[in-house]
């Protein structure tokens, strides 16, 4: 194989791929990264064994082929390479030479039948949904997936489509907090099943995403789901677990209701967490008419408070929560008002800025 490339083009396709490729891996192959080259342009795609992305770049090829080789590596490499260079990857034996002006590699590389391929058919359901739209789905709701792997099935996001519905729902709860967000059904996502999308999938995702405007092309089935990001195509196998009936969790009659400005809330929070260890992250809340008192008390360096202007006209009570979650949440909202409703000091609380709005929040609590 032999080809020259322009180091921009080759430098945005490594970045794409080399991110799936694990730093540490016992198999020598998912280290590597599979080049291919044919007619007007080369492919490159890169495995962990659960998740696979394949991109395409123009590239002038005089001679067709295909290898293997370390992707950290030959990243790094053309990381370094000056802007504006020409590199060329020529392949043969059991190396690859990388030239680029003065600058030359020679790289081990492994056989490219070696190399695990994801397999792709069978993914019935398809539909399109536009870039905007799966990045919000993403960013309202993949702050709240578990990192515990014991409950390896909250180590994503839920997508369903809820029975006998018109909207397509993104779920994701730790067991401390949970984010949901609705949007209308695209056309051909009716009767899909439920899936659970695994977060490394999800990280990988919403990087493409930042390139990309139009539409996303994505097809599944109950055990895989690709998705098409302008050259880029990701397949991921799904998370092999039933999402746990979260709807039980929704409170739908708290009482006190709180109107705040959220950016208000989160830069005082922000401020009175300043005294905050690691082990003491909670803020107290304390409500009285219109307004809130932010307080925290750290036993090695002393207590904080500030007082926020509100809209609240229930009794005075006190909450405490998590604020570092607390703050995840307010981040997301985008109004100048969001609505917080409580019950007690120990029940769920439900964050959203509107009974319309598509995104809602549910934070519990915690003892101060």
């Amino acid at each position: 194989m032999k080809l020259v490339v322009e180091r921009a083009t080759l430098l945005r396709a490594l970045g794409h791929v080399q991110s799936v490729v694990e730093r540490r891996n016992t198999i020598p192959i998912l280290s590597n990264v599979l080049l291919s080259a044919d007619g007007q342009s080369m492919k490159l795609m890169a495995t962990d064994l659960d998740l696979q992305i394949v991109e395409e770049a123009p590239a002038a090829v005089e001679t067709p082929g295909a290898t293997t080789v370390s992707a950290h590596t030959l990243f790094d490499i053309v990381r370094k390479i000056p802007d504006g260079a020409q590199v060329t990857l020529d392949s043969s034996g059991s190396r690859m030479a990388v030239t680029a002006g003065r600058a030359r590699f020679q790289l081990q590389t492994l056989p490219r039948e070696d190399f695990p391929v994801i397999g792709e058919s069978d993914l019935p359901v398809g539909f399109r949904l536009p870039a905007e739209t799966l990045v919000t789905l993403i960013d309202k709701t993949r702050f709240a997936i578990s990192t515990e792997e014991t409950r390896y099935y909250l180590n994503g996001i839920f997508i369903h489509a809820p029975a006998g519905g018109s909207t397509l729902r993104a779920v994701a709860t730790d067991g401390h907090r949970l984010a949901r967000v609705e949007i209308p059904l695209p056309e051909g996502a009716g009767g899909m099943p439920d899936i659970i999308i695994p977060r490394k999938c999800v990280s990988e995702v919403r990087k493409l995403l930042d390139e990309r405007d139009g539409e996303v092309e994505i097809a599944l089935s109950a055990a895989k789901i690709r998705f098409a990001i302008g050259q880029a195509v990701l397949t991921s196998k799904l998370i092999d677990g039933t999402f746990p009936d979260y709807s039980r969790v929704i409170p739908t009659a708290n009482d006190k209701l709180l109107k705040i400005d959220p950016a208000t809330l989160a830069e005082g929070v922000d401020r009175v967490t300043a005294i905050a260890s690691e082990k003491t992250r909670a803020v107290k809340l304390s409500l009285d008419r219109d307004r809130v008192t932010l307080s925290v008390t750290s036993p090695e360096n002393g207590t904080a408070s500030e007082d926020v202007p509100a809209d609240y006209s229930s009794g005075s009570f006190e909450v405490g929560f998590n604020s570092r979650y607390l703050l995840d949440i307010l981040g997301q909202v985008e109004g100048d008002l969001v609505e917080v409703h409580m019950a007690d000091a120990a029940a769920p609380t439900l964050i959203r800025e509107t009974e319309d709005s598509e995104a809602l929040y549910v934070l519990m609590p915690m003892r101060v």
